[in-house]
């Protein structure tokens, strides 16, 4: 047996075949949860969880070819339960965005500041379409599988979401024109 066969064993029977296949999708996993969680510990904890509830339900998987897409599925489902809980817990204007990245320049970060300001304000589905596609590289195609929806559902949520996100940008204090935050009135 070779090493990519071994390293593609039955998740279901083979523990470390398992394990070698959560290390191989750590940083998709931690993207993904950042970006839902926007921070660091709580991304890490929403991983961890999801780690926990793969190994209890590796059982279940009943392609193997699929376990990255039903990975990811439950790491969004742990994100989505925590947020929900963590506005149960906090008003909503108590979420900080933070900024893990190279060196930008001040306008960078505060467009960037904005448009996660302005993701966090979209309905979870929405959010969803908007994290997967833009910060996560993915396909309509892709993220309709992950989703367990239409690739036209997708697609609709997708325009909706950047919809709101323009109007919500342009009815605010600043509106980005060319690039810069341009304050009104």
């Amino acid at each position: 047996m070779n090493n990519e066969e071994m390293s593609m064993g039955d998740f279901r029977k083979d523990d470390e075949a398992l394990l070698r296949k959560i290390e191989s999708d750590k940083n998709k996993m931690y993207g993904i949860a950042f970006a839902y969680m926007r921070n660091e510990s709580d991304a890490l904890e929403a991983i961890q969880e999801t780690i926990c509830r793969v190994w209890t339900k590796r059982k279940s998987l009943r392609d193997e070819g699929l376990f990255t897409t039903w990975m990811i599925r439950i790491l969004i489902n742990v994100c989505m339960d925590e947020r929900k809980k963590k506005k149960r817990e906090k008003p909503s204007n108590s979420d900080k965005i933070i900024h893990l990245g190279g060196p930008e320049s001040r306008h960078e970060v505060i467009e960037r500041m904005g448009m996660a300001e302005e993701i966090a304000k979209l309905p979870p589905n929405y959010r969803m379409v908007i994290v997967l596609k833009y910060y996560r590289d993915m396909t309509i195609t892709e993220i309709a599988q992950l989703l367990d929806k239409p690739d036209g559902t997708i697609k609709t949520w997708l325009h909706k979401a950047l919809k709101q996100m323009r109007q919500s940008m342009n009815n605010g204090e600043g509106v980005l024109r060319h690039g810069t935050i341009v304050e009104e009135g």
